[in-house]
């Protein structure tokens, strides 16, 4: 919380250098990337703590309820096509990316993309498709299938953080400079200004300075639909796996619907959706998105302190795997946004919704404006449904790029 007071107060001066500074470097990046200096030289830890575990499980989806209190669900779906088209280009840039890191990095340093049995790299890389199309769960999932080795995957893990993280900060750095990248795509992004705007004038129509009544009740619907998510999400997924062996089965395809978090996140969102039908939107003029912004920024700092810069260059060989990766990822989203002149919203969001998942995918959606939140979280769900699949097929493509 400090470091966060120290970004909003600097980049709240305005006739100081600190205004020059934040024009370049998105206030978001800022809030990422200072507790991972602070890891990295040792002065504060994740270890210790567990403010990723609270951030993730507690402050995100009463965050989402939050944000999605006064949606507008017509308008969402009002944005069109391009937002799943860049999705799924998304997931495509995963599944040839990997195989086609495998070949490049083989030409130079065959011994990184090699290994037998087991030890095989292939193996390990598969994990890293299960994160980077879905998520944790069809990461677990991905690891059971493939049955890598478990004194090699943290260095998978590592190049999962290192890289995704390095992805998400380059996204939010483009976020301070998305007018000008929406300029050189010549995107129409008249759908999303005018969902932002409809929100906006709701909001403003509706302001007002809040009682302590109205926080508490504020903090009540959010929480109370916490306790709500997870008390439904620990018997969706008892019930679940222990009625259906597709589910229960950690190699199936529909593993996914056996993890805690997904059922969570879907359970918030759907609890925030059905009160923005009712009389509860109107707390959005007491606050509501804005107490629902500051749980997303404790989760990009908690986010950022599990990163330990010092590491990257540990296994530079896997790094390069990881980076050359992510690069084909983003080249195949640059183009097709090039081609359908889809605005830097959905590719940024599109992409994350496959790297990051449901705890980043909402972060890079309403750094854009609070309103688009709900929009990576859709998108994010997308992901843990064809994570295990693609990630499958990926990894089949890998394995006989490691022959060649």
């Amino acid at each position: 919380m400090l470091i966060l007071g120290f970004v909003f107060y600097t980049e709240s001066r305005k006739n100081s250098g600190w205004k020059k500074f934040y024009k370049y470097v998105p206030a978001l990046l800022i809030c990422y990337l200072l507790p991972a200096i602070l890891s990295s030289l040792g002065i504060i830890s994740d270890k210790y703590s567990q403010t990723y575990m609270i951030a993730s499980r507690y402050l995100l989806p009463a965050a989402l309820i939050l944000m999605t209190l006064s949606i507008d669900l017509k308008g969402v779906f009002n944005l069109g096509p391009k937002a799943l088209i860049m999705f799924f280009t998304g997931t495509i840039g995963i599944i040839i990316g990997g195989p086609l890191a495998i070949l490049l990095i083989s030409i130079f340093s065959p011994e990184t993309v090699g290994g037998v049995g087991p030890e095989a790299v292939w193996r390990g890389l598969s994990t890293l498709a299960g994160s980077w199309i879905g998520g944790g769960a069809n990461q677990a999932a991905m690891y059971e299938i493939y049955e890598y080795s478990p004194d090699k995957y943290g260095a998978m893990v590592l190049v999962d953080i290192v890289v995704a993280n390095l992805w998400m900060a380059i996204l939010l750095l483009g976020i301070g400079k998305s007018k000008k990248i929406d300029n050189w795509l010549q995107a129409d992004n008249s759908a999303i200004e005018t969902l932002k705007d409809k929100v906006s004038s709701f909001a403003d129509k509706i302001k007002r300075n809040p009682s302590l009544t109205e926080l508490m009740i504020i903090l009540a619907i959010a929480f109370g639909g916490v306790s709500l998510a997870h008390y439904g999400s620990a018997n969706i997924t008892e019930f679940l796996t222990g009625n259906f062996d597709a589910v229960k089965d950690k190699d199936g395809a529909l593993s996914f619907l056996g993890s805690g978090f997904f059922w969570m996140i879907t359970i918030a969102t759907a609890f925030g959706i059905t009160l923005s039908y009712t009389k509860a939107k109107n707390y959005e003029g007491a606050g509501a998105s804005k107490i629902g912004s500051i749980f997303i920024y404790v989760l990009v700092a908690s986010i950022g302190m599990k990163m330990d810069l010092g590491k990257v260059l540990e296994n530079p060989g896997l790094i390069a795997v990881g980076l050359v990766w992510m690069a084909i990822h983003a080249g195949l989203l640059i183009l097709v946004a090039k081609l359908i002149r889809a605005p830097f919203f959905f590719l940024a969001v599109g992409s994350q919704a496959n790297v990051g998942g449901a705890a980043s995918a909402p972060i890079v959606a309403s750094a854009f404006h609070p309103s688009l939140t709900s929009v990576g979280v859709l998108l994010a769900v997308f992901g843990y449904v064809v994570g295990t699949y693609g990630a499958i097929l990926c990894t089949i493509l890998m394995e006989l790029a490691s022959k060649v």
